[in-house]
């Protein structure tokens, strides 16, 4: 089995058995089932490329992750308080315990617990679950790293407090919100990855289409379930024309169409079209259809802009997202010419942007090259670039600069810019 396998095989397992420690141990043993499922995991990076995967992965990933919880508990000074508590740690695993089942969604909806405001919820899942780092979490949020390390410990406080267990969820929408919201970030995160040597983490963005799929399966007729399957689907048919040979960055605008994934666009449509019928939508539905409409354009100038204009417009008015404000800038510019997308950016208020260097000066960049507006275009692009920390992002940004550079005659970059 390559890399890959083993690294699937934990990443689809894990949530699972912290699922099951958590079930057993109570929610005010979080951080210890938290560092039980890492260690489990550790221990199968070290020993299954030299031995083999096990048969039953799960099996053997709970039950490694039990004995830790065991050690653990049993080095506790008040272990005598505990004992009654986790008498039955010793006992063997239930049956149907560690069986093949997946109770992923499950998980997912276990772990957004009761007691927490959504946004906690959001954030500690995936922390926990998804295994995306405090910093990923941030910046998805456009929140400073320290606000969403602070969420995370307050929520670990708040889960103790409310008591030993982690409520199962009571019906199919309950905790539906929170499971969406950590399913698009999961799936943002990973189809851009905003950090690292890759434009992408594949096996995150694929690990979220698989759960959305199950959730879909689970609630074919809810719109927005349907809307954030359709719009993974249609935007991961794009991901082989993303990256060029070295693994360089490819922009929507310069990517060969005929290597987009035709049938997961077909999908994706028809998963889209069947829940708009209902004639209800929601900001995934949306962001669904503006996705469908790059997917059926032949080319960027072909694009229906228009229409991309007027979905963005309404995204702004059902969530208040200042990203899709920087969205819409783009298509304004696109309709209207680019004058009057700057000032779309220019117009934003939103400490939460205004703070993330990266988004609006790349977006400024794209915008003054259109206007011509070169010198400031280069200032921007290498502002973009130095404020990313995607390798790949970064490199495209720099090689922006450096064209206009090159096209306006205008000296090289120096080694200390956009470094």
């Amino acid at each position: 089995m390559t890399d890959r396998g083993y690294e699937d095989l934990w990443r689809g397992n894990a949530p699972q058995v912290l699922a099951a420690l958590l079930r057993r141990y109570g929610a005010a043993q979080l951080d210890l089932c938290e560092d039980a499922v890492q260690e489990a995991l550790l221990a199968a990076h070290q020993q299954w490329p030299a031995e083999g995967a096990p048969a039953d992965a799960k099996g053997w990933l709970l039950t490694v992750a039990r004995r830790r919880m065991i050690d653990r508990i049993r080095s506790e000074h008040q272990r005598r308080e505990r004992e009654h508590a986790y008498a039955d740690a010793w006992r063997p695993l239930a049956e149907g315990e560690a069986a093949h089942t997946d109770d992923s969604v499950e998980v997912l909806r276990l772990c957004c617990h009761p007691a927490l405001t959504t946004p906690a919820q959001v954030a500690l899942t995936l922390r926990a679950v998804a295994g995306l780092s405090t910093a990923q979490i941030a910046r998805a949020h456009l929140l400073p790293e320290a606000t969403i390390a602070q969420r995370i410990s307050r929520a670990k406080v708040r889960i103790r407090a409310a008591g030993a267990v982690f409520p199962e969820p009571t019906d199919p929408d309950d905790r539906l919100d929170p499971v969406l919201a950590v399913l698009y970030v999961m799936f943002t995160e990973g189809h851009t990855a905003s950090e690292g040597a890759d434009v992408n983490d594949v096996r995150l963005s694929d690990e979220a289409i698989r759960l959305a799929r199950m959730l879909h399966r689970e609630r074919p007729d809810d719109v927005e379930v349907a809307g954030l399957l359709a719009l993974m689907l249609l935007t991961d048919a794009r991901r082989a024309a993303r990256t060029g040979a070295r693994g360089e960055l490819i922009p929507l605008d310069e990517q060969d169409r005929r290597q987009w994934d035709r049938d997961r666009i077909v999908e994706g449509t028809e998963i889209l079209d069947a829940a708009l019928a209902a004639g209800r939508h929601g900001p995934y539905a949306i962001q669904a259809a503006i996705a469908a409409l790059h997917d059926d354009a032949p080319s960027t100038g072909t694009t229906d802009w228009p229409q991309i204009l007027a979905l963005y417009r309404l995204l702004e008015l059902e969530t208040g997202n200042p990203v899709a404000t920087i969205n819409r800038a783009v298509a304004q510019a696109m309709v209207h010419g680019p004058e009057s997308g700057l000032a779309v950016i220019d117009g934003i208020a939103d400490p939460r942007v205004r703070g993330d260097r990266r988004r609006i000066a790349s977006v400024r960049a794209h915008l003054l090259e259109r206007a011509e507006r070169t010198s400031e275009a280069i200032d921007e692009y290498l502002d973009a670039a130095r404020a990313t920390l995607s390798l790949p992002e970064r490199d495209y940004l720099r090689a922006r600069a450096a064209r206009l550079r090159s096209g306006a005659g205008i000296e090289g970059i120096r080694p200390s810019e956009g470094s």
